[in-house]
Protein backbone atom coordinates (compact mmCIF):
# COMPACT_ATOMS: atom_id res chain seq x y z
CA UNK A 1 0.00 0.00 0.00
CA UNK A 2 2.87 2.10 0.70
CA UNK A 3 4.44 1.38 -2.10
CA UNK A 4 1.19 2.35 -4.20
CA UNK A 5 0.94 5.43 -2.47
CA UNK A 6 4.37 7.06 -2.88
CA UNK A 7 4.73 5.95 -6.70
CA UNK A 8 1.12 8.13 -7.25
CA UNK A 9 2.98 10.87 -4.83
CA UNK A 10 5.96 11.31 -6.88
CA UNK A 11 4.19 10.93 -10.41
CA UNK A 12 1.65 13.89 -9.26
CA UNK A 13 2.40 16.57 -11.70
CA UNK A 14 1.04 19.25 -9.44
CA UNK A 15 3.89 18.65 -7.32
CA UNK A 16 6.43 19.09 -10.00
CA UNK A 17 7.80 22.23 -9.08
CA UNK A 18 10.29 22.02 -5.98
CA UNK A 19 12.65 23.91 -4.39
CA UNK A 20 15.69 22.25 -2.80
CA UNK A 21 15.24 23.88 0.65
CA UNK A 22 11.80 22.73 1.65
CA UNK A 23 10.85 24.31 4.76
CA UNK A 24 8.76 22.50 7.09
CA UNK A 25 5.70 23.90 5.79
CA UNK A 26 6.19 22.99 2.49
CA UNK A 27 3.27 20.49 1.55
CA UNK A 28 6.10 17.89 -0.23
CA UNK A 29 8.64 17.76 2.24
CA UNK A 30 5.72 17.02 4.96
CA UNK A 31 4.44 14.24 2.93
CA UNK A 32 7.71 12.59 2.40
CA UNK A 33 8.87 12.90 5.80
CA UNK A 34 5.51 11.81 7.17
CA UNK A 35 6.06 8.75 4.12
CA UNK A 36 9.51 8.15 5.51
CA UNK A 37 8.23 8.04 8.86
CA UNK A 38 5.10 5.80 7.93
CA UNK A 39 7.87 3.26 6.19
CA UNK A 40 10.64 3.18 9.09
CA UNK A 41 7.19 2.45 11.32
CA UNK A 42 6.47 -0.49 9.61
CA UNK A 43 7.52 -4.49 10.40
CA UNK A 44 10.61 -4.77 9.43
CA UNK A 45 9.58 -8.07 7.17
CA UNK A 46 6.98 -6.07 5.48
CA UNK A 47 9.64 -3.00 4.87
CA UNK A 48 12.41 -4.86 3.30
CA UNK A 49 10.38 -6.66 1.29
CA UNK A 50 8.60 -3.65 -0.56
CA UNK A 51 12.76 -2.05 -0.66
CA UNK A 52 13.37 -5.12 -2.67
CA UNK A 53 10.56 -5.34 -4.71
CA UNK A 54 11.44 -1.66 -5.83
CA UNK A 55 15.31 -2.35 -6.38
CA UNK A 56 14.27 -5.57 -8.23
CA UNK A 57 12.03 -2.94 -10.62
CA UNK A 58 14.85 -0.53 -11.37
CA UNK A 59 18.06 -2.67 -10.77
CA UNK A 60 19.78 -5.82 -11.52
CA UNK A 61 19.61 -6.98 -7.48
CA UNK A 62 22.99 -9.16 -7.52
CA UNK A 63 25.27 -6.65 -9.03
CA UNK A 64 27.11 -3.75 -6.61
CA UNK A 65 28.71 -0.37 -8.05
CA UNK A 66 32.11 -0.75 -6.10
CA UNK A 67 33.79 2.79 -5.32
CA UNK A 68 37.31 4.23 -3.90
CA UNK A 69 37.69 7.07 -1.78
CA UNK A 70 40.82 8.73 -0.98
CA UNK A 71 42.27 11.37 1.01
CA UNK A 72 43.77 13.55 -1.06
CA UNK A 73 44.22 16.34 1.95
CA UNK A 74 43.90 15.24 5.33
CA UNK A 75 43.41 17.06 8.23
CA UNK A 76 43.81 20.47 9.58
CA UNK A 77 39.88 21.71 8.48
CA UNK A 78 38.51 24.26 10.18
CA UNK A 79 34.72 23.09 10.69
CA UNK A 80 33.68 21.72 13.75
CA UNK A 81 31.41 18.60 12.63
CA UNK A 82 31.39 16.97 15.74
CA UNK A 83 31.98 13.49 14.06
CA UNK A 84 34.63 14.34 11.66
CA UNK A 85 38.18 13.28 12.89
CA UNK A 86 39.88 15.76 10.54
CA UNK A 87 38.37 18.35 12.16
CA UNK A 88 41.18 21.12 13.88
CA UNK A 89 39.23 21.51 15.96
CA UNK A 90 39.38 18.09 17.50
CA UNK A 91 41.92 16.21 19.35
CA UNK A 92 41.66 12.77 17.17
CA UNK A 93 44.75 12.49 16.48
CA UNK A 94 44.85 13.47 12.71
CA UNK A 95 47.72 15.79 11.59
CA UNK A 96 46.77 18.67 9.05
CA UNK A 97 49.05 17.06 5.73
CA UNK A 98 50.14 18.55 2.50
CA UNK A 99 47.91 17.45 -0.52
CA UNK A 100 49.04 14.15 -2.15
CA UNK A 101 51.38 14.63 -5.50
CA UNK A 102 49.48 13.93 -8.79
CA UNK A 103 51.43 10.59 -9.19
CA UNK A 104 50.66 9.00 -6.08
CA UNK A 105 47.00 9.79 -6.50
CA UNK A 106 46.80 8.22 -10.28
CA UNK A 107 48.55 5.05 -8.57
CA UNK A 108 46.24 4.84 -6.09
CA UNK A 109 43.07 5.21 -8.97
CA UNK A 110 44.91 2.34 -11.25
CA UNK A 111 45.52 0.18 -8.19
CA UNK A 112 41.99 0.69 -7.71
CA UNK A 113 40.73 -0.05 -10.99
CA UNK A 114 42.86 -3.29 -10.74
CA UNK A 115 40.83 -4.04 -7.80
CA UNK A 116 37.43 -3.80 -9.52
CA UNK A 117 36.53 -0.16 -9.16
CA UNK A 118 34.29 1.53 -11.40
CA UNK A 119 34.30 5.10 -9.72
CA UNK A 120 37.18 6.64 -7.98
CA UNK A 121 36.58 9.71 -5.18
CA UNK A 122 38.75 12.11 -4.33
CA UNK A 123 38.35 14.18 -0.96
CA UNK A 124 39.71 17.08 1.20
CA UNK A 125 39.45 18.32 4.59
CA UNK A 126 38.94 21.84 3.51
CA UNK A 127 35.82 24.23 3.95
CA UNK A 128 35.72 24.96 0.50
CA UNK A 129 38.52 24.89 -2.00
CA UNK A 130 40.46 28.32 -3.07
CA UNK A 131 41.46 28.74 -6.12
CA UNK A 132 44.99 27.85 -5.70
CA UNK A 133 43.74 24.55 -4.12
CA UNK A 134 41.41 23.91 -6.95
CA UNK A 135 44.47 23.90 -9.75
CA UNK A 136 46.16 20.30 -8.67
CA UNK A 137 42.38 18.71 -7.87
CA UNK A 138 41.62 19.80 -11.66
CA UNK A 139 44.70 17.97 -12.82
CA UNK A 140 43.90 14.58 -10.54
CA UNK A 141 40.23 14.61 -12.47
CA UNK A 142 41.73 14.74 -15.76
CA UNK A 143 44.24 12.14 -14.69
CA UNK A 144 42.13 9.53 -13.57
CA UNK A 145 39.60 10.51 -16.28
CA UNK A 146 42.30 8.83 -18.58
CA UNK A 147 42.11 5.55 -17.13
CA UNK A 148 38.51 4.56 -17.94
CA UNK A 149 37.08 5.19 -14.11
CA UNK A 150 34.10 7.86 -13.77
CA UNK A 151 35.45 10.45 -11.28
CA UNK A 152 34.16 12.00 -7.78
CA UNK A 153 35.55 14.79 -5.43
CA UNK A 154 34.56 16.16 -1.91
CA UNK A 155 35.62 19.35 -1.54
CA UNK A 156 33.53 20.86 0.99
CA UNK A 157 31.74 24.03 -0.12
CA UNK A 158 31.95 25.75 -3.75
CA UNK A 159 32.15 29.07 -4.72
CA UNK A 160 30.52 30.15 -8.25
CA UNK A 161 32.23 28.99 -11.10
CA UNK A 162 34.07 25.85 -9.63
CA UNK A 163 31.26 23.28 -10.05
CA UNK A 164 31.65 24.31 -13.80
CA UNK A 165 35.80 24.07 -13.70
CA UNK A 166 35.22 20.85 -12.10
CA UNK A 167 32.99 19.66 -15.31
CA UNK A 168 35.54 20.76 -17.90
CA UNK A 169 37.75 18.41 -16.03
CA UNK A 170 36.43 15.65 -16.81
CA UNK A 171 34.38 15.23 -13.05
CA UNK A 172 31.52 12.80 -12.86
CA UNK A 173 29.75 12.92 -9.25
CA UNK A 174 30.20 15.36 -6.60
CA UNK A 175 29.46 14.51 -2.55
CA UNK A 176 28.52 16.96 -0.10
CA UNK A 177 25.93 15.00 2.24
CA UNK A 178 23.20 16.74 4.06
CA UNK A 179 24.05 15.05 6.72
CA UNK A 180 21.15 14.66 8.63
CA UNK A 181 17.75 16.45 9.37
CA UNK A 182 17.37 20.28 9.09
CA UNK A 183 16.46 20.46 12.65
CA UNK A 184 19.24 18.40 14.24
CA UNK A 185 22.09 20.05 12.28
CA UNK A 186 23.12 22.20 14.91
CA UNK A 187 23.64 19.43 17.04
CA UNK A 188 26.42 18.05 14.99
CA UNK A 189 27.80 20.94 12.94
CA UNK A 190 27.54 24.90 13.75
CA UNK A 191 30.07 26.19 11.32
CA UNK A 192 28.08 25.74 8.49
CA UNK A 193 23.97 25.56 7.74
CA UNK A 194 22.03 24.01 5.97
CA UNK A 195 21.28 26.49 3.34
CA UNK A 196 25.28 26.26 2.50
CA UNK A 197 24.93 22.25 1.79
CA UNK A 198 21.90 23.10 -0.61
CA UNK A 199 23.86 25.64 -2.19
CA UNK A 200 26.53 23.89 -2.96
CA UNK A 201 24.35 21.32 -4.41
CA UNK A 202 22.43 23.42 -6.61
CA UNK A 203 25.82 24.69 -8.10
CA UNK A 204 26.76 20.79 -8.94
CA UNK A 205 23.47 20.19 -10.40
CA UNK A 206 23.57 23.30 -12.50
CA UNK A 207 26.48 22.37 -13.78
CA UNK A 208 25.84 19.30 -15.23
CA UNK A 209 27.93 17.07 -12.83
CA UNK A 210 25.99 14.07 -10.97
CA UNK A 211 24.76 14.62 -7.50
CA UNK A 212 26.00 12.30 -4.35
CA UNK A 213 24.53 12.86 -1.37
CA UNK A 214 23.27 11.34 1.72
CA UNK A 215 23.75 11.23 5.39
CA UNK A 216 25.01 9.78 8.77
CA UNK A 217 22.52 7.93 10.91
CA UNK A 218 23.58 7.36 14.86
CA UNK A 219 24.71 10.60 15.77
CA UNK A 220 22.18 10.54 18.78
CA UNK A 221 18.91 11.64 16.34
CA UNK A 222 15.56 10.13 16.15
CA UNK A 223 13.76 8.29 14.27
CA UNK A 224 11.29 11.32 13.20
CA UNK A 225 14.95 12.90 12.26
CA UNK A 226 15.78 9.90 9.89
CA UNK A 227 13.00 10.47 8.09
CA UNK A 228 13.39 14.02 8.01
CA UNK A 229 16.97 13.18 6.72
CA UNK A 230 15.56 10.94 3.83
CA UNK A 231 12.80 13.28 3.11
CA UNK A 232 15.22 16.44 2.58
CA UNK A 233 17.39 14.07 0.18
CA UNK A 234 14.12 12.42 -1.55
CA UNK A 235 13.06 16.34 -2.16
CA UNK A 236 15.74 17.15 -3.94
CA UNK A 237 14.61 17.57 -7.78
CA UNK A 238 16.44 15.54 -9.34
CA UNK A 239 16.80 13.22 -6.74
CA UNK A 240 20.54 12.88 -5.92
CA UNK A 241 22.23 9.51 -8.68
CA UNK A 242 23.91 8.15 -5.55
CA UNK A 243 23.00 8.62 -1.98
CA UNK A 244 25.76 6.84 0.63
CA UNK A 245 23.87 6.05 3.83
CA UNK A 246 26.56 6.35 6.75
CA UNK A 247 26.60 5.22 10.23
CA UNK A 248 28.46 6.98 12.44
CA UNK A 249 32.09 5.76 13.16
CA UNK A 250 32.61 6.74 16.51
CA UNK A 251 36.46 8.23 17.02
CA UNK A 252 38.43 9.31 20.33
CA UNK A 253 38.51 13.18 20.51
CA UNK A 254 35.06 14.09 19.00
CA UNK A 255 32.65 15.28 20.40
CA UNK A 256 30.67 12.23 19.29
CA UNK A 257 32.63 9.68 20.73
CA UNK A 258 30.57 7.89 23.09
CA UNK A 259 27.32 8.39 21.34
CA UNK A 260 25.10 5.08 22.18
CA UNK A 261 25.25 3.00 19.07
CA UNK A 262 22.69 3.00 16.43
CA UNK A 263 20.85 -0.66 16.82
CA UNK A 264 21.37 -2.55 13.83
CA UNK A 265 17.61 -2.94 12.42
CA UNK A 266 17.45 1.07 12.60
CA UNK A 267 20.17 0.99 10.35
CA UNK A 268 18.69 -1.29 7.61
CA UNK A 269 15.58 0.25 7.50
CA UNK A 270 17.12 3.50 7.13
CA UNK A 271 18.56 1.81 3.65
CA UNK A 272 15.33 0.12 3.33
CA UNK A 273 13.46 3.60 3.06
CA UNK A 274 16.05 5.64 0.93
CA UNK A 275 15.90 2.37 -1.49
CA UNK A 276 11.44 2.88 -1.46
CA UNK A 277 12.02 7.11 -1.56
CA UNK A 278 14.67 6.75 -4.38
CA UNK A 279 13.72 4.20 -6.29
CA UNK A 280 16.21 5.23 -9.05
CA UNK A 281 19.55 6.45 -6.80
CA UNK A 282 22.55 3.78 -6.26
CA UNK A 283 22.29 3.61 -2.35
CA UNK A 284 25.70 3.27 -1.15
CA UNK A 285 26.30 1.27 2.09
CA UNK A 286 29.45 3.48 2.89
CA UNK A 287 30.82 4.21 6.24
CA UNK A 288 30.42 1.58 9.27
CA UNK A 289 31.01 -1.51 7.49
CA UNK A 290 33.92 -2.49 9.44
CA UNK A 291 31.82 -2.61 12.61
CA UNK A 292 29.19 -4.15 10.62
CA UNK A 293 28.19 -8.03 10.66
CA UNK A 294 28.55 -9.75 7.54
CA UNK A 295 24.59 -10.86 8.26
CA UNK A 296 24.11 -7.46 9.12
CA UNK A 297 25.52 -6.09 5.34
CA UNK A 298 23.72 -8.96 3.23
CA UNK A 299 20.23 -7.27 4.97
CA UNK A 300 21.14 -3.99 3.82
CA UNK A 301 21.85 -5.73 0.39
CA UNK A 302 18.69 -7.23 0.45
CA UNK A 303 16.98 -4.26 1.10
CA UNK A 304 18.27 -2.30 -2.41
CA UNK A 305 22.01 -0.98 -1.42
CA UNK A 306 23.59 -1.55 -4.52
CA UNK A 307 26.91 0.39 -4.38
CA UNK A 308 29.85 0.30 -1.26
CA UNK A 309 33.03 1.61 -0.87
CA UNK A 310 36.17 -1.01 -1.72
CA UNK A 311 39.08 -1.00 -0.21
CA UNK A 312 40.53 -1.17 3.65
CA UNK A 313 40.21 2.82 3.96
CA UNK A 314 37.90 5.26 3.98
CA UNK A 315 39.67 9.39 4.72
CA UNK A 316 40.84 8.59 7.95
CA UNK A 317 38.69 5.63 9.38
CA UNK A 318 39.36 1.71 8.28
CA UNK A 319 36.81 -0.23 5.88
CA UNK A 320 36.62 -3.93 5.30
CA UNK A 321 39.90 -5.16 3.30
CA UNK A 322 39.43 -6.55 -0.63
CA UNK A 323 39.38 -10.04 0.77
CA UNK A 324 36.58 -9.63 3.33
CA UNK A 325 34.11 -7.86 0.28
CA UNK A 326 34.88 -10.32 -2.06
CA UNK A 327 34.49 -13.54 0.16
CA UNK A 328 31.08 -11.56 0.83
CA UNK A 329 29.98 -11.03 -2.51
CA UNK A 330 30.77 -14.80 -3.02
CA UNK A 331 28.70 -16.15 -0.60
CA UNK A 332 25.76 -13.97 -1.74
CA UNK A 333 26.39 -14.52 -4.75
CA UNK A 334 27.14 -10.55 -5.71
CA UNK A 335 28.69 -9.23 -8.69
CA UNK A 336 30.79 -6.16 -9.39
CA UNK A 337 28.10 -3.47 -11.54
Amino acid sequence: MIISNLRTFLRNPALDQIVHLVPPANPRARALRETALALLDLPFNDLVFQAQTVHRENFDPNRVQRSTLLSIKTGGCPEDCGYCPQSARHSAGVENEAMLPLDEVVRNAKAAKENGATRFCMGAAWRGPRARDLEPVLDMVREVKKLGLETCCTLGMLKDGQAEQLREAGLDYYNHNLDTAPEFYGEVITTRDYQDRLDTLERVREAGIHVCSGGIVGMGESREERAGLLAQLAALDPQPESVPINQLVQVEGTPLAGTEALPWAEFVRTIAAARILMPKSFVRLSAGRTQMHEAVQALCYLAGANSIFYGDKLLTTGNPDVARDDALFAALGLTAA
